[in-house]
């Protein structure tokens, strides 16, 4: 039972940790780290600041997926962030923003 045990417990870490992964490496293939990082202000705002302004708002997994597809300005400063239709779809976009706000 113990042996069982440790292996649904490490096969859920893995599941865990390689779900991270795969949404920061679909950030980096889809070019999003070129104007932003995870713990820092780069042209645009760090992930873990956008998670942290809107944690536990309702809907904010639209409003920002939305941002992602069209662009925005004024939220963050003068920089505008470019529409990335075309670039990543609505189901990338909603699974990015979901990492994104599931960072500390």
């Amino acid at each position: 039972m113990k042996k069982v045990l440790v292996a649904v417990v490490a096969a859920a870490g893995v599941l865990c940790s390689s779900q991270v992964f795969a949404d920061e490496a679909m950030a980096k293939a889809k070019g999003c780290t070129a104007c932003h990082k995870i713990d820092a202000k780069l042209i645009g705002p760090a992930y873990k600041e956008v998670a942290k302004k809107y944690a536990g708002q309702a809907g904010a997994v639209d409003t920002l997926t939305q941002k992602v597809l069209d662009g925005g300005k004024g939220v963050w400063g003068p920089v505008a962030m470019t529409p990335n239709k075309g670039k990543v779809s609505p189901a990338e976009a909603k699974t990015l923003v979901q990492w994104l706000l599931s960072l500390k």
